[in-house]
């Protein structure tokens, strides 16, 4: 018995004589992770949408950051706590930025309110009347119901004299509008339209969009529709321009770069925060938004408005 007691000391278990790994390990593997995400989110290819999804969803990973700051603080790990800071850094330097004050201010010239009045919206007077509370100069429309056109016009004629309705689009103005035609966005149907209109320091063109929808796995026509708007905007000539509406693509979507390489975007210039407009009830992304160039943007916000499952978005401009 003594001398098997003594052979088993002098032959420990060898996991015990294997090295620990360091402290913090994991969760400094987690945090590099999500950094690499965050910084390298473009790179994964866009197949079948997944790319577009991830750049769409990448402004959240900030919510990994949380759990992933108190791991490293109670495990006590320095190689934890320098790998989590810089995460959290990277995604402060790329998306928390966007609660930092913004440029603009001034009082507005012309303020523009875009809506996505949605389909079989059971109150659409409601929501006309939530966007009324901003008294915009012009009133953006989408998605709006084919019995729709009436109930709009009685909540807003007498205060919008001037307006251009083309299919499921609709532009209300204060303002004249001198001209409007359809716009082509590569869809079966015309769902968008460019008008002039008469501003204080001249003339304004506005395009009013509902580009083509996205879903998990299958984005062309989203993409399509983004590519053929960048490409008539490309050969669009007027020096103050403002494109609203619904694109279904957000900011952060690699999809619409052709659109805001060639405007600047109102909510990034003089907005609080990421803007998220959809869904209404709790917005965890951007698809509603206003596209400018030629012009000062003064102000960029978000109004929730009732009976849709889009907020609107507002925003005032000067010359």
């Amino acid at each position: 018995m003594t001398s098997d007691k003594i052979e088993a000391a002098a032959d420990p278990d060898p996991a015990a004589r294997r090295p620990r790994p360091p402290r913090g390990l994991r969760t400094s593997i987690a945090a590099s992770l999500v950094a690499g995400l965050l910084a390298g989110h473009r790179l994964i290819p866009n197949v079948r949408g997944l790319g577009s999804l991830l750049d769409t969803v990448v402004p959240w990973l900030g919510v990994a950051v949380v759990p992933l700051v108190v791991a490293a603080v109670l495990r006590r790990s320095r190689l934890a706590v320098v790998t989590v800071s810089a995460c959290a850094v990277l995604w402060g330097g790329l998306y928390g930025i966007a609660w930092l004050p913004r440029g603009g201010g001034g009082p507005a010239e012309i303020t523009v309110v875009s809506q996505n009045m949605r389909a079989g919206n059971p109150a659409p007077a409601a929501t006309i009347e939530a966007l009324l509370r901003r008294d915009p100069d012009l009133i953006a429309l989408q998605e709006i119901a084919e019995d729709g056109h009436q109930p709009l016009a009685a909540s807003l004629a007498d205060r919008y004299p001037h307006r251009v309705l083309l299919s499921t689009v609709a532009l209300w103005s204060r303002l004249p509008i001198r001209e409007a035609a359809g716009v082509d966005t590569g869809l079966d149907w015309t769902r968008a339209l460019r008008a002039v209109v008469a501003g204080p320091a001249g003339d304004i063109v506005v395009y009013v969009v509902h580009l083509g929808s996205a879903r998990a796995g299958d984005t062309a026509l989203r993409d399509r529709t983004v590519a053929t708007l960048a490409t008539t905007l490309r050969h669009e000539r007027a020096q103050r321009l403002i494109v609203v509406g619904d694109f279904n693509t957000a900011t952060t979507d690699r999809v619409i770069a052709p659109l805001t390489d060639l405007l600047s975007d109102a909510q990034a210039e003089a907005g609080t925060g990421p803007g998220f407009t959809w869904p209404a009830v709790l917005p965890v992304t951007r698809p509603d938004h206003v596209l400018y160039r030629g012009l000062t943007v003064t102000r960029a916000e978000v109004v929730r408005t009732p009976a849709s499952d889009h907020r609107a978005v507002v925003a005032g401009f000067r010359r």
